[in-house]
Protein backbone atom coordinates (compact mmCIF):
# COMPACT_ATOMS: atom_id res chain seq x y z
CA UNK A 1 0.00 0.00 0.00
CA UNK A 2 1.56 3.30 -1.15
CA UNK A 3 1.95 6.25 1.24
CA UNK A 4 -0.51 9.09 0.78
CA UNK A 5 0.77 12.12 -1.13
CA UNK A 6 0.75 15.40 0.82
CA UNK A 7 -0.48 18.40 -1.16
CA UNK A 8 -0.88 22.00 -0.07
CA UNK A 9 -4.39 23.36 -0.07
CA UNK A 10 -5.19 26.24 -2.47
CA UNK A 11 -5.88 28.53 0.50
CA UNK A 12 -2.43 27.89 1.96
CA UNK A 13 -0.78 28.63 -1.40
CA UNK A 14 -2.69 31.89 -1.69
CA UNK A 15 -1.64 32.88 1.82
CA UNK A 16 1.98 32.16 0.96
CA UNK A 17 1.79 34.29 -2.19
CA UNK A 18 0.11 37.10 -0.25
CA UNK A 19 2.77 37.02 2.45
CA UNK A 20 5.56 37.23 -0.14
CA UNK A 21 3.84 40.16 -1.83
CA UNK A 22 3.38 41.92 1.51
CA UNK A 23 7.03 41.36 2.33
CA UNK A 24 8.07 42.87 -1.00
CA UNK A 25 5.74 45.86 -0.55
CA UNK A 26 6.95 46.51 2.99
CA UNK A 27 10.58 46.27 1.88
CA UNK A 28 9.94 48.77 -0.90
CA UNK A 29 8.21 51.17 1.52
CA UNK A 30 11.08 50.92 3.99
CA UNK A 31 13.55 51.76 1.20
CA UNK A 32 11.44 54.77 0.23
CA UNK A 33 11.34 55.98 3.84
CA UNK A 34 15.11 55.65 4.10
CA UNK A 35 15.57 57.45 0.79
CA UNK A 36 13.48 60.46 1.83
CA UNK A 37 14.60 60.53 5.46
CA UNK A 38 18.33 60.31 4.72
CA UNK A 39 18.77 64.01 3.74
CA UNK A 40 16.85 65.13 6.82
CA UNK A 41 18.97 62.88 9.02
CA UNK A 42 22.16 64.28 7.47
CA UNK A 43 20.89 67.84 8.08
CA UNK A 44 20.21 67.09 11.75
CA UNK A 45 23.59 65.42 12.24
CA UNK A 46 25.51 68.13 10.38
CA UNK A 47 23.85 70.86 12.46
CA UNK A 48 25.49 69.46 15.58
CA UNK A 49 29.03 69.76 14.20
CA UNK A 50 31.48 72.62 14.12
CA UNK A 51 33.57 73.56 11.09
CA UNK A 52 36.22 70.93 11.78
CA UNK A 53 33.60 68.27 12.41
CA UNK A 54 31.88 68.98 9.07
CA UNK A 55 34.97 68.41 6.97
CA UNK A 56 37.39 66.36 9.06
CA UNK A 57 35.17 64.80 11.74
CA UNK A 58 35.64 61.24 12.91
CA UNK A 59 31.95 60.38 13.03
CA UNK A 60 31.42 60.41 9.27
CA UNK A 61 28.81 62.39 7.35
CA UNK A 62 25.86 60.40 8.74
CA UNK A 63 26.81 60.21 12.39
CA UNK A 64 27.53 62.60 15.23
CA UNK A 65 31.00 63.90 15.97
CA UNK A 66 32.72 63.73 19.33
CA UNK A 67 31.75 67.36 19.99
CA UNK A 68 28.06 68.35 20.09
CA UNK A 69 27.93 72.01 18.96
CA UNK A 70 24.26 72.49 18.06
CA UNK A 71 23.67 75.10 20.78
CA UNK A 72 26.86 76.97 19.83
CA UNK A 73 25.84 76.93 16.15
CA UNK A 74 22.38 78.30 16.96
CA UNK A 75 23.85 81.09 19.09
CA UNK A 76 26.30 82.03 16.38
CA UNK A 77 23.55 81.87 13.76
CA UNK A 78 21.31 84.32 15.58
CA UNK A 79 24.19 86.72 16.30
CA UNK A 80 25.88 86.66 12.89
CA UNK A 81 25.82 90.04 11.07
CA UNK A 82 23.87 91.69 13.85
CA UNK A 83 21.21 88.96 13.98
CA UNK A 84 20.23 89.27 10.32
CA UNK A 85 18.90 85.69 10.35
CA UNK A 86 16.03 86.83 12.62
CA UNK A 87 15.12 89.40 9.96
CA UNK A 88 15.27 86.83 7.18
CA UNK A 89 13.12 84.43 9.17
CA UNK A 90 10.56 87.15 9.86
CA UNK A 91 10.48 88.08 6.18
CA UNK A 92 9.81 84.45 5.25
CA UNK A 93 6.93 84.31 7.72
CA UNK A 94 5.49 87.53 6.31
CA UNK A 95 5.75 86.43 2.68
CA UNK A 96 4.47 82.92 3.39
CA UNK A 97 1.52 83.92 5.57
CA UNK A 98 0.30 86.85 3.49
CA UNK A 99 0.98 85.13 0.19
CA UNK A 100 -0.38 81.76 1.30
CA UNK A 101 -3.58 83.12 2.85
CA UNK A 102 -4.16 85.50 -0.06
CA UNK A 103 -3.60 82.79 -2.65
CA UNK A 104 -5.96 80.48 -0.75
CA UNK A 105 -8.74 83.10 -0.59
CA UNK A 106 -8.47 83.86 -4.29
CA UNK A 107 -8.29 80.17 -5.19
CA UNK A 108 -11.37 79.33 -3.13
CA UNK A 109 -13.43 82.14 -4.63
CA UNK A 110 -12.31 81.47 -8.20
CA UNK A 111 -12.59 77.69 -7.94
CA UNK A 112 -16.06 77.87 -6.43
CA UNK A 113 -17.14 80.32 -9.13
CA UNK A 114 -15.89 78.05 -11.91
CA UNK A 115 -17.60 75.03 -10.34
CA UNK A 116 -21.01 76.41 -9.40
CA UNK A 117 -21.75 79.36 -11.68
CA UNK A 118 -22.52 79.41 -15.40
CA UNK A 119 -21.21 82.43 -17.26
CA UNK A 120 -20.07 83.27 -20.75
CA UNK A 121 -16.54 82.15 -21.55
CA UNK A 122 -16.24 79.89 -18.51
CA UNK A 123 -14.70 76.98 -20.41
CA UNK A 124 -12.32 79.28 -22.27
CA UNK A 125 -11.13 80.96 -19.09
CA UNK A 126 -10.65 77.63 -17.38
CA UNK A 127 -8.69 76.31 -20.38
CA UNK A 128 -6.37 79.33 -20.13
CA UNK A 129 -6.02 78.60 -16.42
CA UNK A 130 -5.03 75.00 -17.13
CA UNK A 131 -2.53 76.23 -19.68
CA UNK A 132 -0.93 78.53 -17.11
CA UNK A 133 -0.45 75.56 -14.78
CA UNK A 134 1.86 74.03 -17.37
CA UNK A 135 4.14 77.10 -17.51
CA UNK A 136 7.21 76.75 -15.23
CA UNK A 137 7.41 79.44 -12.56
CA UNK A 138 11.03 80.15 -13.41
CA UNK A 139 9.98 81.13 -16.94
CA UNK A 140 7.77 83.87 -15.49
CA UNK A 141 10.40 85.46 -13.24
CA UNK A 142 11.91 87.77 -15.87
CA UNK A 143 8.54 89.03 -17.22
CA UNK A 144 7.38 89.49 -13.62
CA UNK A 145 10.52 91.46 -12.82
CA UNK A 146 9.99 93.74 -15.84
CA UNK A 147 6.36 94.32 -14.89
CA UNK A 148 7.19 95.09 -11.26
CA UNK A 149 10.03 97.34 -12.35
CA UNK A 150 7.69 99.38 -14.54
CA UNK A 151 5.35 99.73 -11.56
CA UNK A 152 8.18 100.76 -9.25
CA UNK A 153 7.66 97.80 -6.90
CA UNK A 154 11.03 96.09 -7.16
CA UNK A 155 13.03 95.83 -3.94
CA UNK A 156 9.83 96.01 -1.87
CA UNK A 157 7.87 93.36 -0.01
CA UNK A 158 5.10 93.64 -2.61
CA UNK A 159 7.45 92.32 -5.28
CA UNK A 160 7.32 88.96 -3.49
CA UNK A 161 3.78 89.05 -2.09
CA UNK A 162 1.81 90.08 -5.19
CA UNK A 163 3.07 87.27 -7.49
CA UNK A 164 2.53 84.80 -4.64
CA UNK A 165 -1.19 85.61 -4.56
CA UNK A 166 -1.73 83.88 -7.90
CA UNK A 167 -2.03 80.10 -7.71
CA UNK A 168 -3.46 78.54 -10.91
CA UNK A 169 -3.07 75.04 -9.50
CA UNK A 170 -4.95 76.09 -6.36
CA UNK A 171 -7.84 77.38 -8.47
CA UNK A 172 -7.88 74.14 -10.45
CA UNK A 173 -7.84 72.03 -7.29
CA UNK A 174 -10.66 74.02 -5.70
CA UNK A 175 -12.76 73.86 -8.83
CA UNK A 176 -12.42 70.08 -9.14
CA UNK A 177 -13.11 69.53 -5.44
CA UNK A 178 -16.05 71.96 -5.20
CA UNK A 179 -17.73 70.43 -8.21
CA UNK A 180 -18.21 67.11 -6.40
CA UNK A 181 -18.05 68.03 -2.70
CA UNK A 182 -20.77 70.71 -2.80
CA UNK A 183 -24.05 69.26 -4.17
CA UNK A 184 -26.15 71.61 -6.27
CA UNK A 185 -29.25 70.39 -4.46
CA UNK A 186 -27.86 71.66 -1.17
CA UNK A 187 -27.22 75.09 -2.66
CA UNK A 188 -30.71 75.19 -4.17
CA UNK A 189 -32.22 74.30 -0.80
CA UNK A 190 -30.33 77.16 0.84
CA UNK A 191 -31.55 79.60 -1.80
CA UNK A 192 -35.13 78.40 -1.35
CA UNK A 193 -34.79 79.14 2.37
CA UNK A 194 -33.95 82.73 1.47
CA UNK A 195 -30.17 82.68 1.76
CA UNK A 196 -28.24 84.87 -0.65
CA UNK A 197 -25.18 83.82 -2.62
CA UNK A 198 -22.72 85.06 -0.02
CA UNK A 199 -24.54 83.45 2.90
CA UNK A 200 -24.92 80.21 0.96
CA UNK A 201 -21.21 80.20 0.20
CA UNK A 202 -20.17 80.90 3.80
CA UNK A 203 -22.71 78.68 5.57
CA UNK A 204 -23.01 75.76 3.17
CA UNK A 205 -20.02 75.58 0.82
CA UNK A 206 -17.11 76.56 3.04
CA UNK A 207 -17.58 73.78 5.65
CA UNK A 208 -17.64 71.20 2.86
CA UNK A 209 -14.55 72.69 1.22
CA UNK A 210 -12.44 72.61 4.37
CA UNK A 211 -10.08 69.75 3.34
CA UNK A 212 -9.37 71.38 -0.02
CA UNK A 213 -8.89 74.78 1.61
CA UNK A 214 -6.31 73.36 4.02
CA UNK A 215 -4.54 71.61 1.14
CA UNK A 216 -4.35 74.77 -0.97
CA UNK A 217 -3.22 76.78 2.07
CA UNK A 218 -0.39 74.37 2.80
CA UNK A 219 0.72 74.14 -0.82
CA UNK A 220 0.66 77.92 -1.27
CA UNK A 221 2.44 78.58 2.01
CA UNK A 222 5.15 76.00 1.34
CA UNK A 223 5.65 77.28 -2.22
CA UNK A 224 6.04 80.86 -1.00
CA UNK A 225 8.32 79.83 1.89
CA UNK A 226 10.60 77.85 -0.43
CA UNK A 227 10.54 80.46 -3.21
CA UNK A 228 14.10 81.31 -4.17
CA UNK A 229 14.41 82.57 -7.72
CA UNK A 230 11.74 85.31 -7.55
CA UNK A 231 13.08 87.03 -4.38
CA UNK A 232 16.60 86.69 -5.77
CA UNK A 233 15.57 88.58 -8.92
CA UNK A 234 13.36 91.32 -7.43
CA UNK A 235 15.10 92.06 -4.11
CA UNK A 236 18.48 93.69 -3.59
CA UNK A 237 18.13 94.94 -0.02
CA UNK A 238 19.63 92.37 2.35
CA UNK A 239 17.08 93.24 5.04
CA UNK A 240 14.17 92.24 2.76
CA UNK A 241 15.51 88.81 1.78
CA UNK A 242 13.72 85.62 2.85
CA UNK A 243 15.66 82.95 4.66
CA UNK A 244 16.19 80.89 1.49
CA UNK A 245 17.98 83.66 -0.38
CA UNK A 246 19.83 84.82 2.74
CA UNK A 247 21.29 81.38 3.36
CA UNK A 248 22.15 81.21 -0.33
CA UNK A 249 24.22 84.37 0.01
CA UNK A 250 26.10 82.92 2.97
CA UNK A 251 26.72 79.75 1.01
CA UNK A 252 28.06 81.78 -1.92
CA UNK A 253 30.38 83.67 0.43
CA UNK A 254 31.69 80.42 1.87
CA UNK A 255 32.20 78.89 -1.58
CA UNK A 256 33.97 81.93 -3.01
CA UNK A 257 36.28 82.14 -0.02
CA UNK A 258 35.16 85.64 0.95
CA UNK A 259 34.48 84.41 4.46
CA UNK A 260 36.43 81.19 4.29
CA UNK A 261 34.49 78.19 5.45
CA UNK A 262 33.30 79.84 8.64
CA UNK A 263 29.68 80.07 7.48
CA UNK A 264 29.04 76.47 6.44
CA UNK A 265 27.87 75.45 9.91
CA UNK A 266 25.56 78.49 9.98
CA UNK A 267 24.09 77.65 6.57
CA UNK A 268 23.33 74.08 7.65
CA UNK A 269 21.95 75.08 11.05
CA UNK A 270 19.86 77.84 9.46
CA UNK A 271 18.44 75.38 6.93
CA UNK A 272 17.44 73.04 9.77
CA UNK A 273 15.66 75.81 11.68
CA UNK A 274 13.93 77.05 8.53
CA UNK A 275 12.13 73.74 7.97
CA UNK A 276 10.75 73.52 11.51
CA UNK A 277 7.77 75.85 10.79
CA UNK A 278 6.82 73.75 7.77
CA UNK A 279 6.93 70.51 9.77
CA UNK A 280 4.82 72.06 12.53
CA UNK A 281 2.29 73.32 9.97
CA UNK A 282 1.87 69.91 8.39
CA UNK A 283 1.52 68.14 11.73
CA UNK A 284 -0.95 70.67 13.15
CA UNK A 285 -3.19 70.68 10.05
CA UNK A 286 -3.13 66.92 9.51
CA UNK A 287 -6.33 66.43 11.49
CA UNK A 288 -8.28 68.52 8.97
CA UNK A 289 -7.19 66.20 6.17
CA UNK A 290 -8.31 63.21 8.21
CA UNK A 291 -11.64 64.90 8.88
CA UNK A 292 -12.08 65.49 5.18
CA UNK A 293 -11.41 61.85 4.39
CA UNK A 294 -13.95 60.76 6.98
CA UNK A 295 -16.49 63.20 5.57
CA UNK A 296 -15.98 61.84 2.08
CA UNK A 297 -16.49 58.25 3.23
CA UNK A 298 -19.93 59.10 4.60
CA UNK A 299 -21.27 60.62 1.37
Amino acid sequence: MSAPTLTREPGARRRGVTQRRNLGSHTFLVLLVLYFALPLWWLIVASTKNINGLFTGTGGPLWFDSEFDLVANVRQLFSQNGGIYWRWLGNSFLYAIVGGVGATVLSVLAGYGFAKYRFRGRNLYFAVLLGSVMVPLTALVIPTFVLLSDMGLTNTIWAVILPSLLSPFGVYLMRVYAQDAVPDELLDAARVDGAGDFKTFVSVALPLLRPAIVTVLLLSTVATWNNYFLPLAVLSDTKLLPVTVGLGQWQAQSTSGAAGSQLWNLVITGALISIIPLVVSFLSLQKYWQGGLSLGSLK
